[in-house]
């Protein structure tokens, strides 16, 4: 590696190669190495987080402003891995697909953005959009503002801005494309898009025209055009790809050649309520005066954080669907349950789980975290599949206790509410007898593919000095002969999935760290669990802590990204497997 020479006088700089000789003509020179493109993307994020905070205390910002371009400038120094080809010429077509999925449908056609608290736009005549990929209200105001309900934190505003400022990205490169004669004009490729858009009646002659025009827009092949146009179509809207890039380069060009500024803003109550639990304080209440009204309080209480299927058909299924399924050994029967139009199957699981006493807590306090309480005193020998310890008592039997997954720092402020005491009316404390708590779902691992496992025995977190190791009851040797790779070692909580790119995660696995693989909320987690454990005692030090994660990815390896696509039935058995290691833990205990 080269170093540089800095002159303090004369402010000359020397290049050098370190074993050859160096002089100098300022007596105050300093030798300092070359920043590493791990740490150019390191500080890049820690820029974004620095601008996004500020923005948030700030109320409002402009995409093109200031600080707008700050957040522009810091991710294309990052060129995240999602995000693909985002620094390049050409349009980014998966990382688009990517955001699309986690953005309310029409946000492209929307030059407002509003972030808001829950504030109750559920009471009024508007109807929420709910992204495929990501539970959060979003309301369409009018044909120019989109209103985002943020319950789940600093996480969540985050990963937002982050998507848009990808999409604001995608939208100049569109306009600079199509711009001509000094901001006077548009090609022609433009105008015959904006043509077809406008049609009442499209034929499919005319749509293949219109891509060819949005290749040429995008500068990408007419085959990579058509492919992504497919997977963005949907029987209500044919033409959605061809929408969002005509009205993403529109508001871009209006904004050019108009001065129409497009604005995103946050609004007062939510700028007041982030940070104080409020929506994970009503959810900790909900579930407490629910094991409250069961008299569960008092028993042996395991919480899972999982899926709202795994637990509940590794308990059931195989007994539930006995006759569909007669090899009960098989993975046949999740992978039919896994399948989104087989709900005949899911609902006679469903319907033996609630008889032998499952209840399902559909939330409403606006954390988007559902829940499910198994009380196994009520289970029948023919309808459970796990055998309990012998000789327990019914007073001993578990309470398992299931939430849905949190999203980053929303972990920390459901469980840390979860955990503590209840407080009567009198003020007298009352503390939840919790046994264990095991979390499990999906990862990005470093080393391995799609499917693979990671047990963590530590997490640290990015952008910050605070590790966490602990005692993970689940180790490698649980998981061994059943033909999946398993990786044990420390993984790193990550600030954003969209903002990691091939040198800090390579960083992070070859250098004395070696991180298994990155997720989102490990630490936020530990954070809770420790406090309420060793801090608060307001449950047993020495509390049972399990982790266990499947690779969703692996974003060393090209084309492996969360914007290549996702599992399909190869998650299917490493998400079983991980909950039957728990769950025999469980009753075994």
């Amino acid at each position: 590696m080269g170093y540089k020479l800095f002159g303090f006088r004369n402010k000359e700089t020397f290049s050098f190669h370190p074993n050859s000789c160096i002089f100098a003509r300022s007596k105050m020179a300093i030798l300092i190495k070359q920043t590493t493109r791990a740490q150019e993307s390191t500080n890049a994020i820690e820029r974004l987080y620095i601008t996004m905070r500020h923005l948030l205390n700030r109320g409002f910002y402009k995409p093109s402003g200031v600080s707008g371009n700050a957040l522009r400038n810091a991710l294309l120094v990052l060129r995240p891995e999602i995000y693909g080809s985002i620094a390049e010429e050409k349009a980014e077509l998966n990382g688009l697909i990517y955001v699309l999925e986690r953005l309310p449908k029409g946000i492209e056609e929307c030059r407002f953005i509003n972030l808001t608290s829950d504030e109750g736009f559920s009471q009024s005549h508007l109807r929420p959009i709910i992204p495929p990929k990501r539970r959060r209200n979003c309301y369409r105001i009018d044909e120019e503002q989109m209103n985002i309900e943020i319950t789940r934190g600093r996480s969540d505003i985050y990963d937002i801005l982050t998507h848009l400022t990808f999409l604001y990205v995608e939208s100049d490169k569109i306009s600079e494309r199509v711009l001509v004669d000094d901001g006077k004009a548009t090609i022609r490729d433009w105008e015959k898009l904006e043509e077809f858009i406008k049609k009442e009646q499209k034929e499919d002659a005319e749509r293949e025209v219109a891509l060819i025009h949005t290749a040429n827009i995008l500068g990408r092949t007419y085959e990579e055009t058509v492919a992504i146009h497919g997977k963005l179509r949907s029987a209500e809207n044919e033409d959605r790809f061809l929408n969002v890039i005509y009205w993403l380069g529109k508001l871009a060009i209006d904004e050019e050649t108009s001065g129409q500024k497009r604005t995103i803003t946050f609004s007062p109550l939510l700028r007041e309520r982030l940070g104080h639990h409020i929506h994970g304080e009503r959810w900790a209440e909900t579930i407490k005066k629910a094991l409250g009204r069961k008299g569960l309080l008092n028993r042996p209480i395991h919480i899972i954080s999982a899926n709202m299927h795994s637990v509940m058909n590794s308990l059931f299924a195989r007994k539930a669907l006995v006759k569909e399924f007669p090899n009960s050994k098989s993975l046949e029967i999740y992978e039919a349950l896994s399948a989104t139009d087989n709900k005949t199957l899911q609902n006679k699981v469903k319907r033996m789980a609630e008889k032998n006493g499952m209840l399902f807590l559909d939330d409403d306090s606006g954390a988007n975290i559902d829940t499910q309480i198994f009380d196994s005193a009520e289970f029948s020998r023919d309808a459970c599949c796990y055998e309990f310890a012998e000789g327990i008592d019914e007073a001993e039997k578990p309470v398992i206790f299931v939430m849905d997954y949190a999203f980053g720092e929303q972990a920390y402020e459901t469980i840390d509410e979860l955990l503590k005491p209840l407080t009567n009316k009198q003020g007298k404390k009352k503390f939840l007898n919790v046994e264990s708590i095991s979390v499990m779902g999906k990862a990005g691992i470093l080393a391995g593919g799609k499917g693979d496992l990671m047990i963590p025995s530590a997490h640290i977190f990015e952008g910050t000095a605070d590790n966490y190791p602990f005692k993970n009851e689940l180790c490698s040797e649980n998981f061994d002969g059943h033909g999946l790779k398993v990786l044990e070692g420390t993984m790193v909580t990550v600030l954003g999935t969209s903002l990691q790119n091939k040198d800090i995660l390579r960083f992070f696995h070859e250098s004395t760290w070696n991180v298994i693989g990155l997720e989102m909320e490990g630490v936020h987690y530990q954070k809770a669990i420790q406090s309420a454990s060793k801090i608060r005692k307001s449950i047993k030090k020495d509390v049972k802590v399990r982790y266990a994660y499947y690779a969703s990815d692996n974003p060393l390896e090209t084309g492996s990204t969360l914007a290549s696509g996702g599992l399909g039935t190869t998650g299917v058995k490493p998400t079983y497997l991980i909950t039957d290691k728990i769950l025999k833990q469980i009753f075994s205990s």
